[in-house]
């Protein structure tokens, strides 16, 4: 069914409530998007090329940070230049566009992060046969298959949101097209879309946070089970940079699409949209990198031989 809206184009707010500040947001979001590309395109290279990280952790972990890339590139560079216009505007088409984006990427980035959870369950309970089961062709498929739960869940309520009737309001208050200010400018009953956004939210966050709440129960259960405190340690520092992540991630995303508060306050939910769209990508690798002992040893490992070749070059 073709669209048959009246607005060809939508302005976005963004933070135009504080004019005042409108500097400082530009340098915030460029520092934040340059900082979030450096750091995940560096992880993604550690864990390419260091040989002690090839394995399945580390592959969905670079998975991981490619969603990272992808997923802040879809609104960030838009509010970058959009923040020194008087006039921001995206077209119908665009704004529809960024909207299938950021969901899919983040349904995606949800089912992986359960994924995840299912390898560090594995890792710790089931250590003697866990490379055998978590192989280099399971670990493929279950990254494929993330990626494909997430265009599947995301898809049809996108399309029904775009096949919906906008008359004339076409200001959305918002720093990106999000669903719930979109709905919001529909003239159009919107029931049927909320009902269905509603539900592909719901079966993605809710089933992820099962099987990660699932997977935990085990792992804390199995780690309690190890009378050496040092092994205790070691197991739960390989679930700490996970588990964190999680936190940071699922914690937002609840609030504002499965919680109450979903469709009830846009400005509430622009400002902790910012957490996972924005805060999330950026600390995701810090996390693992500083919570993760093998990829702190690759790290020093490489800044002590930078510093031993750059004496040498002076003596």
């Amino acid at each position: 069914m073709a669209n048959q809206t009246n607005v060809k184009e939508f302005i976005i707010l963004g933070f135009s409530s504080i004019p005042e500040y409108q500097k400082f947001l530009y340098v915030f979001f460029l520092i934040i998007y340059i900082t979030t590309l450096t750091v995940n395109i560096s992880l993604i290279i550690i864990i390419r090329y260091g040989k002690q990280l090839h394995k399945p952790m580390y592959f969905l972990l670079g998975n991981l940070s490619i969603l990272e890339l992808c997923y802040i590139s879809v609104t960030v560079p838009k509010i970058i230049i959009d923040i020194p216009r008087k006039r921001k505007s995206i077209s119908f088409s665009g704004c529809m566009t960024q909207l299938f984006f950021f969901t899919f990427l983040g349904a995606t980035e949800t089912i992986l992060l359960a994924v995840m959870s299912i390898d560090r369950f594995l890792a710790v309970c089931y250590p003697l046969r866990y490379t055998s089961i978590m192989s280099h062709k399971v670990c493929l498929m279950l990254a494929a298959l993330s990626w494909i739960f997430g265009f599947l869940t995301t898809s049809f309520p996108i399309i029904k949101i775009s096949q919906l009737h906008f008359c004339s309001a076409n200001v959305i208050n918002h720093f990106f097209c999000e669903s719930a200010p979109l709905l919001k400018l529909s003239c159009s009953n919107i029931g049927h879309v909320k009902m269905f956004e509603h539900i592909a939210a719901s079966c993605v966050l809710l089933s992820s946070t099962l099987v990660i709440l699932t997977s935990y129960i085990y792992i804390v259960s199995t780690i309690l089970k190890i009378k050496s405190s040092h092994g205790r340690k070691k197991a739960f520092s390989t679930c700490a940079s996970h588990f964190t992540v999680v936190i940071l991630f699922f914690g937002p995303g609840i609030l504002i699409y499965v919680s109450p508060l979903a469709h009830q306050s846009v400005t509430m939910n622009k400002w902790i949209s910012l957490l996972y769209t924005e805060v999330t990508p950026l600390l995701n690798p810090f996390v693992y990198s500083l919570r993760n002992e093998d990829v702190r040893l690759i790290l020093k490992k490489y800044f002590n031989s930078n510093f031993a070749c750059s004496q040498r070059m002076k003596v």
